[in-house]
């Protein structure tokens, strides 16, 4: 029985931190469990969720398991098979057995684009919102170039250094650096355009969104830590960019 309370936790505890290290929202990933605990046993599932870990536990049992969350990114795609997942359960067309060994598979898997494809979307995404903020179509080209650019060094850095807040930093001074390149050499109208277009793909944009949410959801502890990160992340970008300013200005 211990055994089958056991396999129980881990597998809400496996559900819970493919969540978390995909970007999912505290709620999301609490009602995840409990529901998988809920649909698994007779007795509820109780479930703490922060930033760093996971514990769990079901209601009128001295069991209390507990996972690290050692990463975190933006997964959505994974956030989505395992709420899948869940619905299959909850709909018994999965066992608990089998509810575990396909999270298992899942949190083994690296679901990302290829690398090609994420660099065009930086490009694109670098370029269009350059425009939406008012640029010139004759800094398009430059500003899609930088973004790449920019992309490519955060991705490795980030590979490489495992130094938190150092690849956005780096990024968005190669940014600034590679935008003043281009104003100097009259490739470029608009300084300020290329720069604002260029550093967008490396703004925190869904961990804000995550952080806003859990705090209306009443996730005060993790939306104060998202908050948190989300706002170092853009002091690194922000500082990037003026410590360029302040050696070319």
């Amino acid at each position: 029985m211990t055994k089958e309370k056991d396999y129980l936790l881990e597998t809400c505890l496996t559900a819970g931190k493919i969540m978390m290290e995909s970007g999912a929202e505290m709620y999301r990933v609490e009602d995840t469990m409990n529901r998988i605990a809920d649909n698994a046993s007779n007795k509820k599932g109780i479930s703490f969720v922060t930033p760093t870990g996971i514990f769990m536990s079901i209601e009128g049992e001295q069991n209390i398991q507990l996972k690290q969350i050692p990463t975190r990114t933006i997964n959505l795609e994974k956030v989505s098979l395992v709420n899948d997942l869940s619905r299959d359960f909850a709909d018994r067309k999965l066992t608990l057995v089998e509810l575990h060994d396909r999270l298992k598979s899942l949190d083994q898997e690296v679901k990302f684009f290829p690398m090609w494809l994420q660099i065009l979307a930086a490009a694109a995404v670098s370029g269009t919102l350059m425009i939406i903020f008012g640029g010139s179509w004759q800094d398009f080209p430059v500003t899609c170039a930088i973004g790449a650019i920019g992309f490519i060094i955060f991705y490795y850095a980030e590979i490489w250094l495992k130094v938190k807040f150092l690849a956005e930093f780096l990024a968005a001074f190669a940014i600034g650096t590679l935008a003043f390149l281009v104003i100097y050499a009259h490739w470029g109208l608009n300084l300020d355009k290329i720069i604002i277009g260029s550093v967008m793909p490396l703004v925190p944009g869904v961990p804000i969104t995550n952080a806003v949410r859990d705090l209306l959801a009443g996730h005060l502890l993790s939306g104060m830590a998202r908050g948190t990160e989300a706002l170092l992340t853009s002091c690194a970008i922000g500082i990037g960019i003026a410590v360029v300013f302040r050696l070319f200005m």
